[in-house]
């Protein structure tokens, strides 16, 4: 395994990315292949990989066994559960979720790409697009991922043949922009053979693009969330009162984005009271300036009632508090959703009654059309919701904030997580349409 100092990995940026596809589509061995040759697989797992595929008759390791951990995972060959893997390069740091491809785990691609900057989505070279290919795009559209890969695995099999990954490729990109999706990166795979995954291939040499790693490697990450509107969700409030510290109140949470400096004047929502912030505690010593994602303790000039739930936010860019939330959803659960429906929401730290007032429309993967009221939405449906909760909520929509413009809808009777949602608008709006090269894709 390579060697990567500490020094090295502090420089180097970090990539949340996922991947996506049908079954058998060969995402796990494509994740199996790119561990084992960027040389990030631990000798005593590739032992344990050979000594599992010689037990089953197969002379070479099979490579995606070094993620499908589960025991049904291996019986079956497919991935059932969301497999998080962390590896790194000399160039950067990676935190890969490998996510199931048989549509009754759907709902698991959604909880791997709500925080990847980029999804990879693999197609069988054989068959194309299908049904769960689009509904792979429309989710990652949907949870605004900015970078989608579209990986077409098996080209061993159709003889490597240039028309055929230029077919799909043209398919899938039409179909992922009229979604919204920012860029898409076609290229041609065998997870296998190991054909541009990370080193070029010789059978190849009509593509002139990157491989998968060196793409992974280069594609800009911007998820810097210090310059979004500063939000600060409540989890929990610290009161000493001990005899070092008789007055301390701090308010506990995880800053989910923006930043905060003591001496801003802060507004609490949803009561709408306003303070001022006197000092900011981190890892128990005073800052001046706190960030996103760190974990801070927050004091106010003032002992205004602050809770769990709560969010504290600048004054001068505090979000309206609504009852009514119009959202797009993902829905999960096998216990389908229906118009009257009472749930729990849960956004950020605060949960709340909620019932779903209507259900306008539902999303047909084929061509994007909307089925109008249809009333129920069941698994792995995508459909329009409005939800009238039981108390005011401080939302954004999805599309200035993934942490404070999302929410999950839960069955209050047995905790099931029912439905993820994303306040505002569908998709992003599709780019502007520019003059195509002259074979209609790019590398």
């Amino acid at each position: 395994m390579s060697t990567i100092t500490t020094e090295a990995l502090s420089a180097t940026t970090l990539l949340r990315f996922a991947t996506a596809g049908s079954v058998d589509d060969g995402k796990s061995t494509l994740v199996g292949r790119l561990l084992h040759d960027s040389k990030s697989v631990l000798v005593d797992q590739l032992e344990a990989v050979e000594r599992a595929s010689a037990s089953r008759g197969q002379e070479a390791p099979d490579l995606a066994l070094l993620t499908d951990g589960l025991r049904a995972e291996r019986e079956q060959g497919i991935t059932i559960d969301v497999a998080y893997r962390y590896f790194a390069t000399p160039r950067r740091r990676f935190i890969l979720a490998d996510t199931p491809g048989h549509v009754q785990y759907t709902r698991n691609m959604v909880t791997g790409a709500s925080t990847a900057e980029l999804t990879v989505v693999l197609v069988d070279a054989r068959n194309g697009v299908v049904e769960q290919t689009r509904r792979h795009a429309a989710i990652a559209a949907l949870l605004r991922v900015p970078h989608v890969v579209l990986a077409v695995n098996k080209m061993d099999l159709v003889g490597y043949e240039e028309r055929v990954f230029a077919a799909i490729a043209e398919e899938f990109t039409a179909y992922a922009t009229e979604l919204g999706v920012p860029e898409v990166t076609a290229i041609p795979i065998s997870a296998l053979a190991g054909d541009n995954v990370v080193d070029a291939s010789a059978r190849m040499d009509w593509y002139g693009g990157p491989t998968v790693l060196e793409h992974l490697e280069t594609v800009p990450v911007s998820h810097d969330l210090a310059h979004c509107h500063a939000r600060l969700p409540v989890q929990y409030v610290i009161r000493p009162q001990t005899a070092e510290l008789p007055d301390y109140r701090g308010y506990a949470g995880q800053i989910a984005s923006g930043t905060f400096r003591v001496g801003e004047e802060v507004t609490v929502l949803p009561s709408g009271r306003t303070s001022r912030i006197v000092g900011i505690d981190l890892l128990g010593e005073p800052v001046d300036v706190a960030w996103t994602t760190q974990s801070v303790t927050v004091l106010l000039a003032d002992d205004v009632d602050v809770s769990r739930g709560d969010l504290i936010v600048p004054s001068k860019d505090a979000p309206a508090t609504t009852q009514d939330v119009e959202a797009t959803v993902c829905h999960v659960a096998d216990q389908p959703l229906t118009v009257g429906h009472r749930v729990l929401l849960k956004h950020g730290t605060r949960t709340v009654k909620a019932i779903v007032k209507d259900i306008p429309s539902r999303l047909t993967l084929a061509d994007l059309s909307l089925h109008p009221h249809p009333g129920t939405l069941v698994a792995n449906d995508i459909g329009r919701v409005k939800i009238r909760t039981a108390e005011p909520l401080p939302v954004d929509s999805y599309a200035d904030s993934r942490r404070t413009g999302s929410f999950i809808l839960i069955d209050p009777s047995d905790g099931t997580t029912l439905t993820a949602g994303m306040v505002g608008e569908s998709f992003a709006a599709p780019e502007p349409v520019t003059d195509a090269d002259d074979d209609g894709w790019d590398f």
